[in-house]
């Protein structure tokens, strides 16, 4: 069993894999960024950079979605001038020292060196692949495909690992907590009536760690989360950036649950805040946002029934909010006494990448298990492997 998981190359779970999306060439600024994002149905478009020299040449340097340019968009001073921020080149988004969050592996790299790279902190592979009985895509097009790369992430690595489970018996069967995987979430934590803008560095440790931001009750028990798959499935951008600016924690998942059109009185109660801060820009984009939005549905209505559109909606906000991992509902939670293999079905079963751990009693927060907690298990049995 261990030689034959050992041996297997990365390309074996590259096997069906879509090509990874790109911006396109003419997506030089973070409103150009926006505009993709919100064009397609992929929660997160590549950062493509072609060597001038050897056009044939590229490399991947990272990827963005939504939840990057509102984490941007509220900070470094970028609420008091918003237009400004957003008329900034694509580079502004990229997290300063990030590099290592997205390797290039090569396809013949044995599964454990892949994983080595997952469990060093990658939060995602990216692995040159070939176009077979097709024509090659050339990248040039809009937000076209790069046939040469796909994304490999840490969800690709559990599957591949449950496939084999019972190779690993007993190991799988013990508990997260027996296993030691339960760690402390404080990191990822906020208490619901803190203030919005303390989320920041929060969200960017989520959007990292590819997890969510838990928030709490005053005693400690879990009341929700705030993820970067619900910052994405938002069309208003500037509105949430606005949210967060204003709203304390447990008013901004108000806010942020709302996939259609949000409550008035949160709406005034955020444009009121952003008068008081003298946040006038912000304010006049969320307003250009909001009216926007409701000319572009007023115009749909006109051609379809409210049912109809509706449903077309709900259909493409579920979809984009399903491919990156989470939908608005209650946050996953399990126990210390899960299983691994529980933990993991679990998790794949929901689309993320994390759980939650509560107790079983009074549903207080005591850690949270993520699939690089997961993988670190198998990693181990592999060296153990004669």
């Amino acid at each position: 069993m261990a030689v034959r998981l050992v041996s297997n190359e990365v390309s074996d779970l590259c096997i069906g894999k879509p090509a990874v999306r790109s911006l396109p060439p003419s997506a030089a600024t973070v409103v150009d960024v926006l505009a993709a994002l919100r064009r397609r149905d992929e929660p997160h478009l590549a950062v493509l950079v072609v060597d001038r020299t050897v056009p044939e040449k590229r490399t991947i340097s990272g990827k963005l979605c939504v939840a990057d340019v509102i984490c941007y968009l509220c900070s470094d001073g970028n609420l008091d001038s918003p237009a400004v921020a957003l008329e900034r080149p694509v580079s502004a988004l990229l997290p300063k020292g990030g590099g290592g969050l997205v390797r290039r592996v090569e396809p013949q790299f044995s599964i454990v060196e892949a994983l080595d790279l997952i469990l060093d902190g990658a939060q995602s592979l990216v692995v040159p692949i070939r176009s077979v009985g097709r024509k090659k895509v050339v990248h040039g097009g809009a937000g076209g495909a790069v046939a040469d790369f796909c994304w490999l992430t840490h969800e690709d690595f559990v599957r591949y690992f449950l496939n084999s489970i019972a190779h690993f018996s007993p190991i799988p069967t013990l508990s997260i907590d027996a296993l030691g995987l339960v760690r402390s979430a404080d990191a990822l934590t906020v208490c619901h009536d803190g203030p919005g803008l303390a989320l920041l560095p929060f969200i960017r440790r989520a959007l990292s760690d590819q997890t969510a931001v838990a928030v709490v009750t005053d005693d400690g028990r879990l009341l929700g989360e705030i993820s970067p798959a619900s910052l994405c499935a938002c069309d208003e951008t500037v509105a949430v950036a606005a949210g967060i600016a204003t709203l304390t924690v447990g008013d901004l998942m108000s806010f942020i649950d709302y996939y259609g059109s949000r409550p008035d009185s949160l709406v005034r109660f955020v444009k009121s805040k952003l008068k008081e801060k003298g946040l006038k820009e912000m304010l006049e984009l969320m307003e250009d946002e909001l009216s926007s939005l409701s000319n572009s549905l007023s115009a749909s209505s006109s051609s379809s029934s409210d049912d109809e559109l509706g449903g077309k909606q709900l259909r493409r906000l579920r979809s984009r909010c399903l491919s990156m991992g989470r939908w608005a509902e209650e946050p996953e939670v399990c126990h210390p006494g899960s299983s691994l293999v529980a933990a993991m079905v679990q998790a794949l079963a929901h689309r993320v990448s994390y759980l939650w751990v509560v107790d079983e009693d009074d549903y207080s927060l005591m850690g949270i298990v993520t699939f690089a907690d997961m993988l670190s298990v198998f990693r181990e049995q592999l060296l153990c492997a004669p």
